[in-house]
């Protein structure tokens, strides 16, 4: 496959989400068959958290859903729903989450158009070992009951990303209605 480049004419319609805003409808190809609307809980949950990661290329993602996986449980006590996806094609993404045995949805083949959607920063593969097609760096969104952007976290670097344990305490301390914490990052 011919790796395209993006050129500064495709990174720069990038959009920023807004923090209290309703998030854009991006839906995927999901694994195990489907389609995922990666901003919409599935049932019994009324949050979601969406994690974007770079692929099966990077080892620090790997590290991160695995994480992931392991406090998914105390995601779920907390009413949160969990789905990640990438631009990895299906054939990777089948392969990486075989190898890791992950309990929630996978999205794949995230095109260039919904990670501008999504305000994600965008890289090209150094080589065609690393990967086949540019990839979104990571991106963590979290979705309350309103259907509002509660969290938006973005980074262009795999190695800076939001500590999974820190982030469930957070969620424990927002959820906890007599705290009246509202979403930041409005003004």
């Amino acid at each position: 496959m011919i790796i395209t480049k993006l050129t500064e004419s495709t990174t720069m319609n990038s959009k920023k989400l807004i923090a209290g805003h309703t998030p854009p409808t991006i839906v995927t190809s999901k694994l195990g068959g489907g389609n995922e609307d990666l901003f919409k809980p599935n049932d019994n949950f009324d949050w979601r958290m969406l994690v974007v990661y770079r692929g099966k290329h990077c080892p620090m993602c790997t590290d991160y859903l695995v994480n992931l996986n392991l406090l998914l449980p105390k995601f779920h006590e907390l009413g949160v729903d969990v789905v990640a996806a990438s631009a990895d094609s299906q054939e990777k993404a089948i392969e990486h989450t075989t190898e890791l045995n992950l309990n929630f949805s996978v999205g794949y083949e995230l095109t260039i158009e919904q990670m501008q959607t999504l305000g994600l920063y965008i890289s090209n593969p150094r080589s065609t070992e690393e990967t086949d097609r540019p990839f979104a760096e990571p991106g963590l969104f979290v979705v309350n009951e309103k259907n509002e952007l509660q969290i938006i976290d973005l980074s262009n670097a795999p190695f800076a990303r939001p500590e999974l344990k820190t982030l469930l305490m957070g969620l424990g301390f927002i959820r906890n209605t007599d705290n009246n914490y509202p979403i930041r990052g409005t003004h």
